[in-house]
């Protein structure tokens, strides 16, 4: 495989496969509100509510990273699990990242290490969301060729901070945005 479609592969798999919009850790966050623009409306939801969307937020976004491996080990872009845990956009970046490898003759392979957590919970927005910050080490998952199985050129993995979006469709979380934010390591 030349090295120029190659590399473009890896940009875009990079770009889309690990979790693909948010804002990053490092931003400089607004002071306190004066009381006069702070919401007069307090939360009318309760701990355990908060707490059940926390876990089941991070249990679809852990399925996500699972079954966005899974896929891409297999080079199915269509893998089954991937509809369990992704919900669009994302859905469709992930396989077409999963489909541009393969069609280049490339998948990753490898692990990731993930220590997520929960930074914002909005349940009273139509539809619930979960904000999720990650700081995802890829320096164990690596862009193969699929014959011989040798590293890409310039596919080596980072540590770098991830963000997501779970929102709750019907009965069930699903993650339906995100960013790898590759520029801001942790």
């Amino acid at each position: 495989m030349p090295a120029r479609p190659a590399l473009r592969a890896v940009g875009a798999i990079l770009a889309s496969t690990l979790v693909a919009a948010g804002s990053g850790c490092g931003t400089p966050q607004p002071g306190p509100l004066p009381d006069a623009a702070r919401p007069a409306a307090a939360s009318t939801v309760d701990a355990a509510d908060r707490q059940a969307a926390e876990r089941a937020a991070l249990d679809a976004y852990a399925g996500y990273l699972r079954a966005s491996r899974e896929a891409n080990r297999a080079g199915d872009p269509l893998h089954p699990a991937l509809t369990d845990y992704l919900a669009d956009p994302l859905l469709t970046q992930v396989r077409l990242a999963i489909r541009d490898a393969h069609d280049h003759g490339a998948r990753r392979t490898g692990t990731l290490t993930s220590d997520p957590t929960v930074t914002l919970v909005s349940l009273e927005g139509s539809p619930p969301t979960v904000e999720i910050q990650d700081c995802l080490d890829a320096t164990g998952y690596r862009l193969t060729y699929v014959d011989g199985d040798r590293a890409v050129p310039g596919s080596a993995g980072q540590r770098y901070l991830v963000t997501a979006t779970a929102t709750r469709y019907h009965d069930r979380w699903l993650i339906n945005t995100g960013a790898a934010h590759r520029d801001q390591p942790c």
